[in-house]
């Protein structure tokens, strides 16, 4: 029952999105897309559609000042050395990633993730390079750990300025997965009681003690990113996870369902942004 108002909640908190596709009968994704960066480009009329991915640096000017003074020397940039070293390493077997997707795995990060219509999944970046290493028998690396976010550091590098292309293909599980992904995003749970929404969506430009909320419209486009309070790099999966924890909400496991459906749907209504990962935050 608990979820169920929960739900309601989030579902109202998504109608007031102008042009919203959630009342129709039938599931809109393209509406939901445009309806999505309408909202963001009305509500922050200064910051360009395409600069969305810089997340708060978009938001204050000043803040925006300290990125390009950063983005001179990133703090992301051993990762990218480290990610190419690794993505060019064979395994034991001869292979390497580059035999696992499509042009080698070079500027590929925009078409991911995907839903594949045999496993009737969401098929993230990171659950992929597991997958490739398991098949070539390796083992899989931690998903919220250095290596995973070397690699997809390496990867999101080789695609930056690529528009982000997330397809959902005429299948009613690629669609289903889309809505509980959107579902996942505006419901609220933890002991805070917050949704993904009630901070990227009612509350982006605002400060949570010294950090500043980063709009959702093109937050994933800027993965994996280096955050000054981890020291370090981290994946969509640590962010998810880390999301979950700080409303005091038991986090899934990482790459479960419920993460690669949202991580789907966030993807999909930032189509046509730049590719700007690796990226850094506070």
């Amino acid at each position: 029952m608990k979820s169920a108002i929960c739900f309601v909640v989030g579902v109202l908190a998504l109608a007031a999105l102008p042009g919203s596709a959630i009342a129709a009968d039938k599931p809109d994704p393209p509406a939901d897309a445009a309806a999505f960066k309408k909202f963001f480009t009305e509500k922050f009329p200064k910051v360009k559609l395409e600069d969305f991915v810089n997340g708060p640096y978009s938001m204050d000017e000043g803040l925006y000042r300290q990125w390009q003074e950063k983005e001179q020397f990133p703090p992301y940039e051993f990762a990218v050395e480290t990610g190419k070293e690794m993505f060019s390493k064979p395994f034991r077997n001869g292979k390497s990633y580059a035999d696992c997707f499509p042009n080698k795995g070079i500027g590929v990060r925009q078409d991911y993730p995907y839903f594949d219509t045999k496993e009737g999944k969401v098929i993230t970046l990171e659950l992929a390079l597991n997958r490739c290493r398991e098949a070539n028998g390796e083992p899989p690396f931690s998903y919220v750990k250095d290596e995973m976010a070397a690699l997809t550091a390496y990867m999101a590098f080789t695609s930056r300025g690529k528009p982000l292309d997330i397809k959902i293909p005429d299948d009613p599980r690629a669609l289903q997965a889309y809505e509980n992904g959107k579902r996942y995003f505006y419901t609220r749970r933890g002991q805070l009681n917050f949704s993904c929404a009630t901070c990227h969506v009612q509350s982006p430009g605002e400060h949570i003690r010294a950090e500043v909320l980063a709009p959702a419209l093109g937050i994933l486009n800027a993965m994996p990113i280096y955050r000054s309070e981890w020291s370090g790099m981290g994946t969509t999966s640590r962010r998810f996870t880390t999301c979950n924890s700080q409303i005091r909400a038991v986090p899934l496991e990482p790459q479960d369902d419920e993460y690669r459906d949202l991580e789907y749907y966030l993807s999909y209504v930032s189509n046509g942004l730049p590719i700007s990962g690796p990226g850094a935050r506070p």
